[in-house]
């Protein structure tokens, strides 16, 4: 048994996901993968807010966050306080999102922007 069958993974697994990258390499992509891991913290319509660690993106835009915590007024008054609840695993469908930022470098930053731009 090599060391990928005894830790349970598939290393053709890994070879497949390389070469259907390099057939289209997209900036996007690139941008995305940087973000892994990154703090996020994306709002959205109904105004709350979601708070975590950025797991991955699909094509139509939908984000995942991981260990997430969802803040939400508690009070439709100015001052209100936000109520906070752990919500771990989430998905956020791309028409919900009304704002979204990342805790990254400001080179990164500047670089989201810049794609922002190519749209």
């Amino acid at each position: 048994m090599n060391a990928a069958q005894q830790d349970g993974t598939c290393s053709n697994h890994a070879e497949i996901s390389d070469s259907s990258e390099q057939k289209n390499p997209s900036p996007f992509v690139g941008h995305a993968k940087k973000l892994i891991h990154h703090r996020m913290l994306i709002g959205i319509k109904d105004g709350r807010f979601f708070l975590g660690s950025f797991y991955c993106m699909d094509k139509q835009g939908n984000i995942i966050l991981q260990d997430a915590v969802e803040y939400r007024s508690t009070r439709r008054t100015s001052p209100s306080p936000m109520e906070h609840r752990a919500v771990g695993l989430i998905l956020i469908p791309f028409s919900c999102r009304t704002s979204c930022h990342a805790d990254c470098s400001v080179e990164d930053q500047l670089s989201l922007l810049s794609l922002k731009d190519q749209n």
